[in-house]
């Protein structure tokens, strides 16, 4: 680890929350990426004060001190969690073939950015892995020797991918009536309460267009048949939740808030095969995701917050 030199684009999302912004930026700092890109929301008019939490998260990226190409793409309105970032990442692979992801809540392990920049080589030419996530939500329990697995869920807190696969994101999902009406989530996904629950979840996505591009970036995997990396150990320590300044996480008791890190070893052990880990992705189905009548009611929460209004229950 001491000889890594990070090569790789690195892209910060940030907002109105300087405390956070300057966690994840310290991180960044101490990796040196040759270049960085920002992406900056503008703030809500209806917010007093808001302006100058905007200003004091982007003035943090002013006190870059190595040799670092920086280029930002700074709105003077609000567009949202949603489009924001969404229009942000099109920029960022616009302008590289790929990239390392951050938002302004996500704290990487300094191996989060090796192991992102060891993968995005490794599978550069490989389609059926679309995305290399830092998150781990497995909570100990080991899916196999090496040093990272496969799954069909593409954690957004701390990722890397290439234009190749990005291309295929799409906000408002345009294809789905047509997944739809065919009952193609089914043969998606193979299972008949993942299908169901997903099928709810991507058409109020669909319908209602709320302020989320989490949902639209997994249903652009799913669609091209595309698998994420995640590693055995957790490298990314989510500290995003709160009450009150957070759009969509809130409960500051949830066992992911803060989840703890661990070192990687290097070199990355591989498996011999790109085959889907189905027992870690029914854990994380059973958990993080809660595929239970309580998952609706988290979609629902998220929805309501995003719109404004109360949503279907």
């Amino acid at each position: 680890m001491t000889d890594f030199q990070l090569k790789t684009p690195v892209a910060l999302i940030i907002f109105n929350r300087p405390q956070t912004t300057e966690k994840v930026f310290e991180a960044i700092r101490q990796a040196k990426p040759p270049m960085l890109f920002v992406i900056a929301d503008g703030p809500r008019a209806d917010k007093p004060g808001e302006a100058e939490k905007c200003a004091a998260a982007r003035a943090i990226i002013d006190r870059v001190d190595w040799d670092c190409q920086v280029l930002k793409n700074y709105s003077d309105t609000n567009m949202g969690c949603g489009k924001r970032p969404a229009t942000g990442i099109d920029w960022v692979f616009d302008t590289v073939e790929e990239a390392i992801i951050l938002e302004d809540d996500c704290v990487p392990h300094p191996a989060f950015f090796h192991f992102c920049e060891e993968l995005l080589e490794h599978y550069r030419h490989d389609e059926r892995v679309m995305t290399i996530c830092g998150l781990n939500v497995q909570f100990g329990r080991k899916r196999s020797d090496y040093s990272y697995y496969f799954s069909r869920y593409n954690h957004c807190w701390g990722w890397a991918s290439w234009r190749r696969a990005w291309q295929h994101f799409d906000y408002d999902i345009n294809i789905w009536p047509e997944i739809r009406d065919n009952d193609l989530l089914m043969d998606m996904l193979g299972d008949a309460r993942t299908a169901k629950v997903w099928h709810q979840t991507l058409e109020r996505t669909y319908e209602e267009r709320p302020d989320w591009w989490d949902f639209q970036w997994t249903f652009a995997m799913w669609l091209q048949q595309g698998l994420a990396i995640l590693p055995n150990v957790n490298l990314i320590s989510y500290v995003g939740y709160h009450p009150t300044e957070s759009t969509h996480t809130h409960q500051e008791g949830s066992p992911y808030s803060n989840l703890a890190v661990e070192a990687l070893d290097f070199p990355l052990k591989h498996p011999p095969y790109v085959i889907r880990d189905t027992q870690a992705d029914h854990f994380t189905e059973n958990s993080y995701y809660d595929y239970q009548p309580s998952f609706l009611k988290k979609v629902n929460r998220k929805l309501k917050k995003a719109l404004g209004i109360n949503a279907v229950t």
